[in-house]
């Protein structure tokens, strides 16, 4: 099963302050809903271990994130996929485009798809959208508030 979300935040820091944190492991493990662990094992590439709750099932996902297409500050994709043993599996990506807005703050646009199959995409379609818009909407949320604080 195939979704698509998309979205825009404002982040009351600079592009390459913004950038920086989108390439730091540490703050992505913060701000990833149910992240935890997050290592770099490349400069491109991350392995993750991620607990969520989809509706009843609960499930532990062992994944790999990759970083495509670097356009330093402005944009990369993000690729990952992450199996969750009987719940099931979640793929997918998204392209971040990062834009000024003034000299002390960021848009950051994302556009994510993600394909999810298993026991989690027998829970139906409306439930794994609204789920993971909210995680989208926590991960930005909270990235937010951790780059643009102390500003």
């Amino acid at each position: 099963m195939a979704l698509v979300i998309e979205g825009e935040e404002r982040i009351a820091a600079p592009v390459d302050k913004v950038w920086a944190a989108l390439n730091d492991p540490a703050i992505l493990r913060e701000s990833i809903p149910g992240c935890q662990s997050l290592e770099m094992k490349t400069p491109t590439e991350m392995a993750a271990t991620v607990v969520l709750k989809i509706g009843p099932i609960k499930a532990t996902f062992q994944g790999e994130v990759v970083l495509k297409n670097l356009k330093p500050p402005h944009s990369y994709t993000i690729q990952g996929e992450g199996k969750g043993g009987i719940a099931g599996f979640a793929k997918g990506g998204a392209d971040v485009t990062l834009s000024p807005d003034g000299d002390d703050a960021t848009i950051l646009n994302y556009a994510a798809k993600a394909d999810v199959g298993g026991k989690i995409a027998q829970l139906g379609s409306r439930l794994i959208t609204s789920t993971s818009k909210k995680l989208a909407g926590q991960f930005f949320s909270t990235f937010s508030e951790k780059v643009g604080s102390g500003e």
